[in-house]
């Protein structure tokens, strides 16, 4: 797979744009996100929901979109061809981005080839694991087959580029587990990887099994291995739990990690426009009843005053490779955590770094 064209350059021209879909066929134990498994019964009335919504807002000067993410939810669930015709709405400058999330149990040949037509330049796999065990303590439902069915079927439909998103941490699973998972990861070949650390979210059924909670020291060894693993693959680290072949990175992704403004549709989807951040209403009725009453569909929001703002960058950026200006950090005290460039005077994360980012980023100034 070639390396996905660029269109934009301009970190100030970017805007992006995220359409949330909150269906699932079932709920993983780990997940907090605004989804519903009960609610398929609504999926057209609020994908025409969302549609109105966005020509609303492009009626009201809506700027063209640099990088569009279709998440969730599982957007793979509902109709391919209406959500392109979601997608259709939203006004894209050239070269922009497309994502859709996908569960691998859900792709076809017909879908990816509808969602090819349709734009979309850039599929996300939830894999979280291709060992079988593990999947059920997350309780996923997927079979591991069915992932490399579906990189073959996304490489068959022509889309550009894609990510494999992999989850580690779980109880039950082996360092040998995860290693395995890594190898039949690389070994799709993919162009992007997502690897996160399993997080214990209030009010999911893994928050309320003190069982099944992560061990911090068995996660920690885990993204040692995973770091080494993906970049001795030639998988280079931008961000603490991303990596990417050169030109894979996703802009959407690096958009929220500069600040930069992007306007969310659906339920529970959250927006940053003109220094102000804000939310919709969090269940899918409440959204379709405030579109179709033609009212705001906007929950509550805030705005961050200038040394927030300021403070909160630095602490996005410090995440990434190109980190932070030196004298953000008392770089002295962080011996082992940070490497100085001193031609370009920025502090970037070692690997040790990576694994004490929040404690970092309490340093930074």
């Amino acid at each position: 797979m070639g390396c996905f064209a660029r269109g934009i350059d301009s970190v100030t021209n970017r805007f992006g744009v995220y359409l949330h879909v909150p269906f699932c066929a079932a709920r993983c134990d780990y997940c907090a996100f605004a989804t519903w498994t009960d609610r398929h019964h609504v999926q057209q009335a609020y994908l025409d929901a969302c549609r109105a919504d966005v020509e609303r807002h492009v009626a009201a000067g809506m700027p063209a979109a640099t990088s569009v993410f279709v998440g969730g939810g599982t957007p793979s669930l509902v109709n391919p061809r209406e959500l392109v015709s979601l997608l259709d709405a939203v006004p894209r400058a050239p070269g922009c981005e497309v994502t859709v999330e996908c569960n691998p149990d859900t792709v076809t040949a017909e879908l990816v080839d509808v969602y090819a037509r349709g734009g979309v330049n850039r599929i996300s796999l939830g894999v979280q694991s291709m060992v079988d065990h593990v999947l059920v303590s997350l309780g996923r439902t997927h079979d591991p087959a069915n992932v490399r069915r579906a990189v073959d079927l996304v490489r068959g439909a022509a889309i550009p580029t894609l990510n494999l998103d992999v989850i580690y941490g779980a109880v039950g699973e082996s360092l040998d587990d995860w290693r395995r998972t890594l190898e039949e990861v690389l070994a799709l070949d993919p162009p992007h990887v997502s690897a996160y650390a399993l997080t214990v979210e209030p009010g999911t059924p893994l928050a309320d099994d003190a069982a099944r909670h992560p061990d911090d020291d068995d996660q920690a060894e885990k993204y040692l291995a995973t770091a080494e693993t993906l970049e001795g693959a030639g998988l280079a680290w931008y961000e603490i739990s991303n990596w990417a072949r050169p030109g894979h990175e996703c802009r959407h992704n690096q958009l929220y990690w500069s600040m930069g403004e992007y306007q969310a549709f659906g339920c529970a989807g959250h927006s940053h426009r003109d220094g102000r951040r804000f939310w919709n209403v969090r269940t899918p009725e409440r959204y379709i009843e405030a579109v179709r009453a033609g009212q705001s569909t906007e929950a509550a929001g805030e705005r961050l005053d200038p040394e927030e703002r300021r403070l909160e960058a630095l602490q996005l950026a410090v995440r990434t490779r190109d980190g932070v200006s030196a004298t953000s950090l008392p770089v002295d005290e962080l011996d082992g955590l940070v490497d100085v460039d001193t031609r370009q005077h920025r502090a970037v994360l070692t690997v040790r770094g990576r694994l004490l980012a929040n404690e970092v980023a309490l340093r930074l100034r």
